[in-house]
Order: structure tokens, then sequence, then C-alpha cells
């Protein structure tokens, strides 16, 4: 162990974001944190910084030690540790012993009210949900932040937008923070994190704040049965002698955007026949021969019931429900995460819903979310280089706000977000909302991605994940990356075995030219297949966005109706991702994509662009940036137009294989985008360069 005369000073002042270099990198700094109470870093350990505080915390050291955790905090590693005092130890274990809800098990399982009556199980649970395997500090948890703890379950932090203070999970106030140790970071609390054990219907059902006439419809659905399965580890077993981190198992969870009481009273629903009403007014209709604008449901000729067989999927009130719930848990912090996008923009996510085929939209626009904004010459503009003018973008509604962070429910499989108005997939969502360039993050095509706490994960909790080791495969070397194992994916079907071999690469700071910041990487004789998001019917570009590198790979693309190989055919000639466009000085076009130095031409590019199109390439957009530079200004970042066709609403699946023997080589995969005709090939307005 050091002593104590080294130290480490934690610098104060996250408002102004003015960090110590030794801190993580910021993102961004957009509210003040209350940082009243730093701590000097004087060589103890985790354990050590309890112990000797053994007023304050001897109670949840009495916990760590139930369980042998008082000897690994102790011990060498990178840990952080969220500590709550005794008051609010007591004050949690009189919460449990005093449960008037759960009447299964009584006394939540204590056997005497007070720390003795706590059983090794709730210990174990109580311990491990405040501690992670990796060091987090105050100024990253400050943006927001879903990270999963060593019980295996995610806890959220935000910002209380009235005091400034840090919150982790809505409860828990951060009374000190970054108190440095030798073996990690501890945090002080003053509350005990609390965790659900219910699974997410049962968690609406009993929750205060009035979801009684939504928790009716789930069980009246069968809804509420669907949503009760939490992992599977049916999937196959990865040589994994590279040692990177492989998932041992996939979980599952889901995602619920529900209107309280409160809301369907407004509306005037009050009676679970008022709700069914309702959803007999939106959907009754939707499928009509001609008329019907649920495209899905109209192509192939789906009778819509309006009866009360509420357990058909195609029943009005089902519909109603099922486009409310995603098969996959975000926190409310990640459903839009902020990254690297430029300030002007607006950002947006869109995820499909268990509504067959459908995607709903949530846009994040002055620190709130709203699902299915729309906003008239979306992805057009009447400037260049510039998104379009006010005139030319009203908005024509408004959407559905979220009541935010705090609103949150957290189950043990998912999320539960109300909202301030009732949702639908109506007519104007298909036709209006939705009619943009729609633009993926890599990971928004997997919810396994989200479930499993993936997304935007950090490289240092990825290496905390594999025992501290990291992995080696070709150029890739001592890297910090998932391998996803083969079937772990529900929307993807691998070919070939091992011979494709698919990592996430987290990363977290300006240091790729990525959207978001991540990217899926395949090495190998490749050869795979991924479901594409579904789009409402429709002439549409497909576009993949990836960056170029000398190592990458040379493949060809095939389009099908699902993963069997006999319904692929081959669409578009070879794409090699070796090439790395020319950066000329003298402004001629690389050959190859037609890629020259925007900046530098007096039409801003326009023509350029054209020339680019003309070849299959379009430059990267100005939504987002490397290294503080556009990733239009980049020449690796390229997006590759691969097909332009109409798609129906259904399954399509996009093939991606290999056409050169390299067992090194890379096929990179960043976004994809559906451009439909009238942005791409508007006649009064361009497409925007964001």
């Amino acid at each position: 162990m050091k002593t104590n005369s080294i130290k480490k000073f934690i610098v104060k002042g996250l408002a102004g974001c003015a960090v110590a270099a030794a801190i993580a990198p910021l993102a961004s700094c957009k509210e003040e944190i209350d940082e009243s109470n730093l701590y000097t870093f004087t060589g103890e350990t985790i354990e050590d910084y309890l112990k000797n505080r053994d007023e304050q915390f001897s109670s949840f050291n009495y916990i760590l030690s139930r369980i042998g955790y008082d000897k690994i905090l102790s011990a060498y590693g990178t840990y952080t540790c969220f500590a709550p005092g005794n008051e609010a130890v007591a004050e949690y274990i009189d919460s449990l012993y005093d449960d008037p809800v759960n009447k299964e098990l009584p006394h939540n399982g204590m056997t005497t009210r007070g720390l003795e009556g706590l059983t090794d199980s709730l210990c174990n649970d109580i311990a491990l949900f405040h501690l992670l395997a990796t060091k987090v500090m105050g100024v990253n948890m400050g943006n927001g932040m879903t990270i999963k703890t060593l019980l295996g379950r995610d806890i959220n932090t935000s910002i209380d937008s009235q005091s400034g203070a840090l919150l982790v999970s809505r409860s828990s106030k951060v009374t000190s923070m970054d108190n440095e140790l030798e073996n990690g970071v501890l945090h002080e609390i003053d509350h005990v994190i609390t965790r659900s054990n219910m699974l997410i219907a049962g968690e609406m059902g009993n929750q205060e704040s009035g979801y009684d006439l939504f928790t009716q419809a789930l069980k009246l659905t069968g809804l509420a049965d669907s949503l009760s399965n939490i992992s599977t580890t049916d999937f196959d077993k990865v040589d994994n002698h590279k040692n990177f981190y492989v998932p041992k198992k996939c979980e599952l969870g889901y995602t619920i955007f529900a209107e309280t009481d409160d809301v369907f009273a407004a509306h005037g629903i009050h009676t679970i026949d008022d709700l069914k009403a309702y959803a007999d007014s939106v959907y009754g209709h939707c499928a009509d021969p001609g008329s019907g604008w649920y495209d899905y449901a109209r192509n192939n000729h789906i009778q819509v019931s309006t009866g009360n067989d509420y357990k058909n999927p195609w029943n009005t009130l089902s519909m109603f429900m099922r486009y409310h719930i995603l098969d996959y848990k975000i926190a409310y912090n990640d459903l839009v995460r902020k990254c690297n996008e430029v300030s002007k923009v607006t950002a947006v996510e869109y995820y499909e819903t268990m509504l067959p085929y459908t995607l709903l939209k949530i846009t994040r626009n002055s620190n709130k979310f709203r699902i299915n904004r729309w906003v008239a010459n979306s992805s057009l503009t009447d400037m260049v280089a510039e998104l379009g003018t006010a005139a030319m973008h009203p908005v024509l509604y408004d959407g559905i706000e979220l009541v935010g962070f705090k609103g949150q429910v957290a189950a043990i499989n998912g999320y539960i977000h109300p909202m301030l108005d009732m949702l639908a997939y109506e007519e104007r969502v298909p036709k209006g909302v939705l009619n943009e360039r729609i633009r993926m993050d890599d990971t928004v095509l997997f919810g396994e991605m989200m479930s499993n706490s993936f997304r935007g994960i950090t490289t240092a909790q990825v290496k905390a994940l594999n025992g501290g080791k990291s992995g080696s495969d070709g150029r890739h070397s001592g890297c910090d990356y998932i391998r996803i194992p083969p079937r772990f994916f529900k929307y993807m079907s691998i070919y070939n075995g091992d011979d494709t071999r698919f990592y996430y690469f987290a990363h977290t700071d300006d240091g790729w030219s990525n959207y978001q910041w991540d990217e899926f990487n395949c090495m190998g004789n490749y050869d795979f297949a991924f479901r594409l998001p579904p789009v409402p019917d429709g002439t549409y570009e497909l576009r993949i966005g990836y960056t170029t590198e000398t190592v990458r790979g040379m493949l060809q693309f095939y389009l099908g109706s699902s993963s069997d190989l006999s319904t692929m055919k081959a669409i578009d000639i070879p794409v090699d991702m070796r090439i790395i466009p020319a950066n000329n000085a003298d402004l001629t076009p690389d050959v190859y994509t037609g890629w020259c130095n925007w900046n530098r031409l007096d039409d801003r590019g326009v023509e350029s662009d054209a020339n680019m199109r003309n070849l299959g390439y379009m430059r990267g957009p100005l939504f987002y940036t490397f290294q503080s530079n556009p990733a239009r200004s980049h020449p690796q970042d390229l997006r590759r137009i691969i097909t332009k066709q109409e798609f129906k609403q259904g399954d399509y699946w996009l093939r991606c294989k290999s056409v050169i023997e390299n067992p090194q080589g890379e096929f990179h995969l960043d976004y994809i985008e559906f451009c439909p005709e009238n942005v791409y090939n508007n006649t009064r307005y361009a497409e925007d360069m964001y």
C-alpha cells in the first residue's frame, strides 16, 4: 500500500467542466452538481475508508462482511462503492420489515427487525447493488448514466433540477463524491439504493402513482404474462481463446410507455370499456383496403377485431397496448443518447415496438423527451450546408412528452416511462412523423444491446466484466471489446460459424469517428445477415455508414425477405471498405468515391455531392463530429448507397458476405439510413447535409 504522503487532489467545479486530466473525458456538461464535500486521496482502500469511519458506515460494512466483501474491498482491484450511512441503512431495513405490499413474503424474508434479521441473500443483494466493477467518477455520472452493478442489474444517475445534486436511481443523493481510494472510488449517499424484485407488469400494478387502467388492459390482453421473461442462455458456446469478454447469458427485458389514470381521465377514459372504445376509434379502420394507413396490416389483409377477443393480437385493444411496449429495456437517460452531435441539431432515436413492424420516434429537445414529434419538411433544407429556415419547419404535432427521470419506474426486467398524453400508431405517424431520413445507430438495431446494458458501455467497464483481461485478434491487441456470441441477437444470422467473429467496440470519447462513438466490427471471412428495421411503405435509399481503413475487407451485400439464404439477392456491386479517399490539395475528386474537401469549394460541396452519389457514395453527415470537426469533413467517413428501391412495411434482411480470403479482414458498421424518395429526390428542397 502507498503511504499517506501520496496525494491526489480531486478538482472541484463540474459546473464549469474544469476537471483534472486524471478524470475520464467529459462528453458534455449541462447542469451543475453540488460538490460541497470532495475528498483528498489518502491511500486508504474502500474497506479502510468504511472501517475508519465506523460511526458512519458500520451498518453497511456489516452487510458487506456477511458476504465476505469486506475482504474483497480490502484487496487490490478497481471498484466504485456507493456507501449509505447508518441512518439510511436503518431506515431501509425498517421499510423492508414493515412493507405492507409484499404479502407473499412477510417482512421480505427478514427474521427480525434490525441488521441481524437480514438474510444472507438480502445482504448479498443490498451489497452488490451498491458496487460497480469499475471506477466511475462524478463527472461521468453528472451527464446521466445507466451502470451495471455487481448484482448484474442497472442503476441510473441524474442531476436533480432543483438542488443540482447528483442522484442515484431517483431517491439516493450523493452527499460526498469522488473519494478516490487505493482500489477505486467511493461516493457517500443519503439513502440505500432501492431495487425492485417484481416483474414489469407486477411493478406497474404496485405503483401508487395510478396505473390501474393500464394494468387492467395488460392483464386483459394477456400481455402481462408475455412480459415475464428475464433471461436465456440458449446460444452457441464461443471459442474464446482470444480472451475478449463474452457474455455468458442474454438478458431479456421490456420498456413500457404508459398513460397514468389521470392522463386517461383527461381524455374522458375512466373504464376499460372507455379505453376499448378509444382503441376502436384509432385502429378500427387502419387496415381497410385502399384507405387503411397501417401498411403491414393492410398489405397482408389482416382482419382487425373490435370485439372482446382481447388476447387476439389484432384486437384493437391489444394493438393499442402493443404500440406502448418495446421488447427490450431502456432507462430514461438512454432513450436518446447525448454523444457527439453538434449543438444546433435535434437528437432523435427510433425504436421498434411490439405492434408488428412499427416504429416510434423519440426526440430530445430542450432537455425534454417527446414521442412522435412531427416537424414539417424534416431532413430537408432551403439553405446550403445549414439546417432549413424556421419558416419551412413548422411544428405540426408537438409530440407526447415523457414525465422525466423522476417518473421512471424500474422493475427487475425493464422500465416504465409515464407520459403526459395519449400514444397511438395513428395515421400521422407513418405518413408524417416517419416520413423523413431515418438514421439508426448500430446498437439500436439489436434490442439485446440495450437489455444487457452494453450500448454505450465504456472500455473500462468491459475490462472489468472480463476480469481485468484484454483480448487480441489480429491487429486488435490488448483491446477491451465485447465478443458477440452466435445466436445472441434474435435478428442476426451467422452462416459460417467461427469464420465470422462479431465484436462490439465500446468507446466514449472523440477517439474514433463514429456516430454515437461506438461501432460493430466483424472480422474474418465473414458471412452474416441482420434484419433491417421496418419502415412504412415507400421508395427509399438504403445507406450504410462506415469509416474506411486499409485493414478492412471487401464485401457483397444481399437483400432478402428472411434470413433464409434462398431469399437473398445480390444488390449493388461489391464494396471495398479499404479504399481511403484521397484528400488532394488541388481539390481533384478522389477517383473511386468522388470525395474532396467540400469546405474549400465555392458551392460548399453541392456539385461534388451529386458526383459522389453517381458513384454510390455520400460524405459523412454534419450531424456529429470527430475531433471537433464534422464527419462530413473527414475523408474516411463515408455513406454507401446500397440500394434504391420500394420497401414494404415488413421483413427485410441484409446479408454481408466477404468476397476476399482474409482471416483478419474487417467489416465496419456504424449506422444505417432509410431515406425516402421525397427527401433525396425532392423537387423544391434539398436533403440537408446533417
